[in-house]
């Protein structure tokens, strides 16, 4: 009798480790579960940013990875207001050039963070013809229309909706530009959805259908200065875009309708090359743009894949890749910036201090018939996507 007590206790025992042993291993399984979730999810949390001039409401969407990387976005124009990633110490700072209050996004800027429709860069003497029919476009950079018009994409308050999946986390905006909207023909459903992933990459997506023929070419026109110093310009950041051919323009900044090779001049950027190496070259497109305000003809075999430009700051160690599946780059240097307008803390945006690298097709398109075409028609689906994958280098 003894001996089977024994036996049951040694048993019971036995079973009581067992049991202990799974829970610390459930609780362990849990524990390593939570990390995980915690380590892979992306955050957007929404406030309110103002009330424009006209009385419509603005938010503010805040986008956050695990990583330090946060986006900003409002509903007025789209636009990125802020942009924070890590530098090489693991300090993240802000990145895009912006202001500080819905009043001074509301005046005349330029088009700062901004998403830029129903076309992207100048028409020449905002004039185009479809089917035959002339079309006259609102002049706002004389004598040509520029990036949509005076009240263009970058002007409106879009309708914004949430999309989270744990790993990423998208802000989808939608605008109804209707039929003659600054002159351009149709009704056009644009949608555009910014999306952030956990390793640091902010995904631009753009779409659109239209009910009547017309023309779209839309993009981002952010800032950026890896610095995160936006006292210091971008001439210390090293550019390198993947471009045999440059668009050449006129005196208006209109392309002449040919495609020159980069090799032997200024602009070829295919190897990493510092901005401020050769801005100052006695070169007549950079006397005509006043320093780089041109666009390139991406070399681009794996569209969507193959990284088309680079930008390294070796002070801060931050590095920014792009890849797009449009056939065109435009790199601005910030050439206009002049010091007249009010950095958030106090100070003024000098001359080049920030940069914008525009995924496009190329300028004056519905003029040029040798140019990739940019129109599109009534049940067809304008879409395009481009990356800015953020990583530092130490």
């Amino acid at each position: 009798m003894n001996v089977l007590k024994r036996s049951l206790f040694i048993l019971s025992m036995l079973g009581i480790a067992i049991v202990s042993v799974q829970c610390k291993g459930d609780k362990k399984a849990d524990t390593e579960k939570a990390e995980t979730d915690a380590k892979a999810l992306v955050t957007i949390d929404k406030s309110e940013y103002g009330t424009t001039a006209k009385g419509e409401k603005v938010e503010s969407y805040k986008l956050k990875n695990q990583n330090g990387m946060e986006v900003d976005i409002i509903t007025f124009g789209g636009r990125i207001t802020d942009l924070k990633v890590p530098n090489k110490a693991g300090v993240s700072e802000n990145v895009v050039i912006g202001f500080s209050s819905l009043a001074q996004y509301e005046k005349e800027n330029p088009f700062f963070g901004a998403l830029i429709g129903r076309y992207g860069n100048r028409i020449a003497k905002g004039k185009f013809s479809l089917d035959g029919k002339d079309y006259q476009l609102a002049i706002n950079n004389a004598p040509n229309a520029l990036h949509g018009g005076p009240q263009g994409f970058f002007n409106v308050v879009w309708k914004a909706d949430e999309v989270k999946s744990g790993e990423t986390a998208s802000l989808k905006l939608s605008y109804l530009s209707k039929d003659m909207e600054e002159g351009y023909p149709g009704n056009l459903k644009v949608f555009v959805t910014y999306t952030l992933t956990n390793d640091n990459q902010l995904e631009v997506l753009y779409e659109a259908t239209t009910d009547k023929k017309t023309v779209v070419n839309l993009t981002q026109h952010s800032y950026f200065n890896l610095s995160g110093d936006f006292t210091k310009t971008i001439l210390d950041h090293e550019l390198t875009l993947n471009a045999d051919k440059l668009v050449p323009v006129d005196a208006d900044l209109i392309p002449t309708g040919k495609l020159e090779d980069v090799a032997g001049t200024p602009f070829d950027f295919r190897t990493p090359k510092l901005i401020g190496k050769d801005i100052n070259a006695k070169n007549d497109q950079l006397q005509k743009g006043k320093g780089y305000d041109h666009c390139w003809v991406l070399n681009n075999p794996e569209k969507g894949k193959t990284i088309i430009a680079k930008v390294y700051h070796a002070a801060s160690g931050r590095v920014m890749e792009m890849t797009t599946d449009e056939p065109g780059i435009q790199f601005y240097s910030g050439n206009f910036l002049d010091g007249t307008l009010p950095m958030p803390n106090g100070g003024t945006f000098a001359h080049r201090t920030g940069l914008c690298l525009e995924t496009e097709h190329y300028p004056d398109s519905p003029n040029q018939k040798n140019f990739p075409t940019t129109v599109l028609n009534p049940g067809e689906n304008y879409k395009t996507k481009t990356t800015f994958k953020f990583s530092v280098k130490k």
